[in-house]
Order: C-alpha cells, then sequence, then structure tokens
C-alpha cells in the first residue's frame, strides 16, 4: 500500500513538473485530481459554494503560475492544501458578513431504511454544525486530519505553525466537539 501512495506521489510531482515546462494537459489532469478534494476542504471553512469556486480556482492558478518554484521539499498535496487554506483565510478575513451555512444534502444510504437515512443525515448535519462552530484554525485543523486523512507534520506544514500547536488545536477541537455533540451521541441506540 506504501509503494502505491509514494508512486501517486511521484507521479503528481512529475505533473507539477510538466506543468512548470507549460504541459496544459498535465495540469488538467492535476486540476480535476485536485478541485473536487479541494472543494470538500473547503466547503466546510467557507460553506459558501461561489466562494469555494473562486477559491479553488485561484489555488490552482497558483500552481499553474508557480509550479517551477515547488521544490519536492514536501508531498504536492501538501503544498497544494497550504496555497488553498492561505487563499482561504485571505477570502474569509476580507468578508464583512458572516457567511450562511446551507444545509448539506445528505448521500443516499440504504434506500430500504428511511429512519436509517434519517439518524444519519441528522447527525450529519448535527456534525457540521458543530464543526462550523470551531474557530478557523481548529476547524481546518480537524478538516485536514479527519476528513482529509493528513498527519500532523503535514497539518502543521500547510498551516505554517509547530506540530505541537496542530496537536493543540485539534486536542481543543475534539473537547468542544464532544460537548456540542454529547446530547446528539446519546440519543442513538
Amino acid at each position: 500500500m506504501d509503494g502505491k501512495i509514494e508512486g501517486a506521489a511521484a507521479n503528481e510531482a512529475s505533473l507539477v513538473g510538466r506543468i512548470a515546462a507549460g504541459d496544459r494537459r498535465a495540469f488538467e489532469m492535476l486540476y480535476r485530481a485536485y478541485f473536487p478534494r479541494l472543494a470538500r476542504f473547503l466547503q466546510r471553512m467557507t460553506r459558501s459554494v461561489p466562494l469555494i469556486e473562486e477559491i479553488v480556482n485561484d489555488t490552482l492558478l497558483v500552481v499553474w503560475q508557480k509550479a517551477a518554484t515547488f521544490d519536492g521539499s514536501c508531498k504536492v498535496s501538501t503544498w497544494v492544501f497550504a496555497i488553498a487554506y492561505r487563499k482561504a483565510c485571505k477570502a474569509l478575513h476580507a468578508l464583512d458578513e458572516p457567511l450562511d451555512a446551507p444545509a448539506d444534502e445528505c448521500a443516499a444510504g440504504d434506500a430500504g431504511r428511511p429512519d436509517w437515512r434519517f439518524e444519519q443525515q441528522r447527525l450529519a448535519h448535527a456534525v457540521d454544525a458543530a464543526v462550523a462552530t470551531l474557530p478557523l484554525a481548529q476547524r481546518a485543523a480537524f478538516q485536514l486530519t479527519f476528513y482529509h486523512d493528513m498527519g500532523y507534520a503535514e497539518i502543521a506544514e500547510i498551516m505554517e505553525c509547530p506540530v505541537n500547536t496542530v496537536k493543540t488545536r485539534l486536542f481543543h477541537a475534539r473537547r468542544r466537539l464532544a460537548t456540542l455533540l454529547e446530547d446528539q451521541l446519546e440519543i442513538r441506540p
């Protein structure tokens, strides 16, 4: 399994090298691979579809323009997510009003069990609402850990902070979420 991950990382690094040389096809491949991942990450940070699309496109434009500066000292995903995180922070700080949090569409689960689907949807909404209350830095660290399966070192690099700061943010995020979701988890059978 580690060989597959290393192969994927090498493939992405190769794509960035080709992008640096002006290869539009390589950029298209990277764009298709990263657009959905970045959109998921940003959706939970910004909760605004137009803002998500703008930040993802701005992020990938920076990738196109700065591909030659990628030195391979980190994974491509770390580099790309770091750009997206900084772009999102700038965009959120520039907003004057808070963002509305539209209800997420719940993916269809077991169609034969509407009670189960309802419970899953209710719990997903509760988790999303609780995550939305976290401060931006905690929310981003939480998402990168649990939704994008990144380790502390990679998150620290993305957020430009020490690993211990990431650990502290996650500790406080988990503690806050446990408090907020305590009632939700108690009523489950």
